[in-house]
């Protein structure tokens, strides 16, 4: 089990955090990498004191998609507030926390630097250690909350931003086994909910007219890729512009929930067959879901089926998907992907 020695800003005191620590871990936590304002108090990287998070969804909803200056200028409205009602949900004063954390990266650069300054700002004022947390590792660590999950296992990161299947070894090894070559996995559902005339955010809503549909109405294609656990999904997107194109012509209405629902079917049966595949490989018997569209109601109920066949299958709670701070603390704790500098700043990729 790991540990680390964190120094306070000022006095340069040492910290011990991590499972190894004899004493209890408080992470104070701030997320602001896209369109959310989150804060957040985790003990010991999985017992939520306090998770806040206002969302700007309403705000993005004319634009079509995030508008990276709208999305700073809300961050900067917002962060003090989700401070303090994180606090007082909590019931914790400054004095009780062990380190402050914020996420650095990836993500807006312009949203990422309200909440790491304001993480540091928190650090500086209270003596504390600042702890840099990297957005992706954090959305792994969102299923050590509330649970008993621990390594090793197979982890599907699927997002806006990214799709990657990881063999997480330990709480501080992990190994990229497959990604997209193109589309993210939400960039796709995203373009296609787009295409059918859906409003954004449009994968949650391309989620809710499939449930509606024909999950076999029209085949549509899977990419084959050199790397068998790599992901395209570029051309299911032309794919399915063409197929939208067609209807159009054929008929006098759009059939869009059967649209959605076969989209849907194709990419939550190419993840299960990759994911399930990529852990055989490896004879691993746990999988987790991590990331915003691991809350798709279709991908969880594929993957959650795996059960009866003798996997172990954890996904975040609806809550702890999307992005939120309770998952940046947990992997302050738990050091994936963790920077220790106060010099650290914030970056848009990897």
């Amino acid at each position: 089990m790991p540990v680390k020695e964190f120094r306070t800003v000022v006095t340069e005191k040492p910290v011990l955090i991590g499972p190894d620590s004899k004493d209890d871990n408080i992470i104070f936590a701030i997320e602001s990498s896209c369109d959310e304002t989150a804060a957040a108090i985790v003990k010991n990287g999985r017992e939520v004191l306090s998770n806040v998070v206002a969302s700007q969804i309403k705000t993005h909803i004319e634009f079509g998609g995030v508008v990276p200056e709208v999305a700073a200028r809300e961050h900067l409205e917002a962060i003090n507030l989700v401070i303090a009602q994180a606090f007082e949900q909590s019931g914790l004063k400054a004095e009780d926390i062990t380190a402050f954390a914020a996420t650095v990266g990836p993500g807006l650069v312009g949203s990422l630097l309200v909440g790491m300054n304001a993480g540091k700002a928190l650090a500086l004022a209270h003596d504390k250690p600042f702890i840099g947390v990297n957005h992706l590792n954090a959305h792994v660590c969102a299923n050590f909350l509330n649970t008993d999950l621990e390594p090793p296992f197979v982890a599907l990161l699927i997002s806006g931003g990214h799709t990657q299947i990881i063999e997480v070894k330990s709480y501080l090894e992990q190994k990229i086994i497959g990604e997209t070559i193109d589309d993210a996995i939400g960039e796709a559902y995203d373009k296609v909910a787009r295409l059918i005339g859906l409003p954004y955010p449009g994968g949650v809503n391309l989620d809710k007219l499939a449930q509606t549909g024909n999950p076999f109405a029209f085949k549509l294609p899977e990419a084959k890729l050199q790397n068998e656990y790599d992901f395209s999904f570029s051309g299911l997107k032309t794919a399915s512009l063409q197929l939208i194109n067609k209807l159009k012509k054929e008929k006098s209405e759009l059939p869009k929930a059967d649209i959605a629902a076969s989209f849907q079917e194709n990419v939550s049966s190419t993840l299960l067959k990759k994911v399930k595949k990529a852990a055989d490989s490896i004879d691993a018997k746990t999988i987790v879901l991590a990331g915003g569209v691991a809350a798709n109601s279709e991908i969880r109920k594929k993957f959650f089926a795996l059960r009866d066949n003798g996997y172990k299958i954890y996904a975040p709670e609806m809550k702890y998907c999307t992005d939120n701070a309770s998952m940046i603390a947990s992997s302050a704790y738990f050091l994936a992907g963790t920077m220790d500098s106060l010099d650290v700043e914030v970056f848009s990729r990897m």
